[in-house]
C-alpha cells in the first residue's frame, strides 16, 4: 500500500478504471468480527488477528489494490431487526430506528478503523449512507470517485454494511455484498473474498461434514436446497443470499471468482490475499 509510486495528485485521474487491475475486494463478515448470538459484542482478538494479516499482505505485495467491507454482525442487525429498516422506514419511530442503526454500523466501523490503524494501515473509512441513494431497495446513484481516488493514492478504502435513503422506501439497508456487487461491475477486480466463520458453504448445513470447494451457476440448483441462511440475526440474508448473489455476479463478469472461506484460522485471510484457494470458490 506503499503511494510513493503514483504520479502527483494533479497527474491522477480518478476516472481511469485502467489503474485497478489488481483490484481485490476483501469482506469481514460479521460473524467473524462480532458475536451474532450476543447483541453489540465484539470479537476484539478476532478483530486483531485479521488486521495483522491485511498489513502482513500489503507489505508483502505492496501492488495490491484493496477495498475493505466489513458486516454489521451483532451491532447494527440487532436494532434493522427491531425497526424493520431493510423493508422500508416511514413512521418518526422507524426513523428514530434508522438513526440506530446508523449509530451501531459507524460504532462498529470505528472499532475495524482503530485496528487497522494500529497496524500503521493507512485506511480511510468511506461511509456508504454518506455517498450512496437507492430507488426501491436498488442502487440508483453511487459516485465512486472517492474511492478510485484512495486507491490511485495507495490509501486503503473501507466500506460497510450501512443504511441508505431510498426515493421510495424512504431509507433501507445495503449489505457489504450489495455495495460489492455495484462495485464489481464498476472496477472488475480479479477477486472477491468473504472471509466468516465457515470453512465454506456446505453441502449438508448444519452437520458441515461435506465442503463444496467450487460452486457455479450450473452446479447451483442441485445443492441449492442444502445451502442454509444464517444460523444468526441477519436482516440481509445468509449464506444462500451470498451464494445466489454471488453467482449472478460471476455470470455477468467471467473473470471474476468469489471465494467464500473461515478467516478463523490464522493465516487464512493473508494467503487469501496472496492469491491461495481454499474454502469454496464460485466461478463462472
Amino acid at each position: 500500500m506503499d503511494s510513493s509510486h503514483f504520479p502527483p495528485t494533479n497527474h491522477i485521474s480518478p476516472l481511469s478504471d485502467s489503474r485497478f487491475s489488481n483490484l481485490v475486494l476483501l469482506k469481514l463478515g460479521g460473524s467473524l468480527i462480532t458475536d451474532k448470538q450476543q447483541p453489540y459484542t465484539l470479537r476484539p482478538q478476532m478483530l486483531r488477528q485479521v488486521a495483522q494479516e491485511i498489513a502482513d499482505a500489503c507489505h508483502q505485495n505492496p501492488s495490491l489494490q484493496l477495498i475493505l467491507g466489513h458486516g454489521a454482525g451483532s451491532f447494527a442487525h440487532t436494532p434493522a431487526k427491531k425497526y424493520g429498516t431493510r423493508a422500508g422506514v416511514y413512521t418518526p419511530e422507524q426513523w428514530q430506528g434508522f438513526a440506530e442503526v446508523w449509530w451501531e454500523a459507524a460504532t462498529l466501523n470505528r472499532y475495524v478503523m482503530e485496528a487497522l490503524h494500529r497496524e500503521k494501515l493507512p485506511a480511510i473509512a468511506l461511509p456508504p449512507s454518506a455517498s450512496i441513494m437507492a430507488q426501491d431497495g436498488k442502487m440508483a446513484s453511487w459516485d465512486l470517485n472517492p474511492i478510485k481516488a484512495a486507491l490511485c493514492r495507495g490509501l486503503l478504502p473501507v466500506i460497510f454494511g450501512d443504511v441508505i435513503f431510498d426515493s421510495v422506501r424512504g431509507g433501507t439497508i445495503f449489505s457489504t455484498e450489495d455495495l460489492f456487487d455495484h462495485l464489481a461491475r464498476n472496477l472488475r477486480p480479479q477477486r472477491i473474498l468473504l472471509a466468516g466463520i465457515e470453512s465454506g458453504v456446505w453441502a449438508d448445513y448444519p452437520l458441515c461434514q461435506q465442503l463444496l470447494s467450487e460452486i457455479t451457476p450450473a452446479s447451483f440448483d442441485a445443492i441449492q436446497r442444502a445451502v442454509s441462511g444464517s444460523s444468526a440475526t441477519d436482516v440481509t440474508g445468509g449464506m444462500a443470499s451470498k451464494v445466489a448473489q454471488s453467482l449472478a455476479l460471476v455470470q455477468s463478469l467471467p473473470e471474476l471468482q468469489v471465494l467464500i472461506f473461515s478467516g478463523e484460522k490464522a493465516g487464512n485471510v493473508a494467503n487469501a490475499l496472496a492469491g491461495e484457494k481454499f474454502g469454496t470458490c464460485l466461478k463462472r
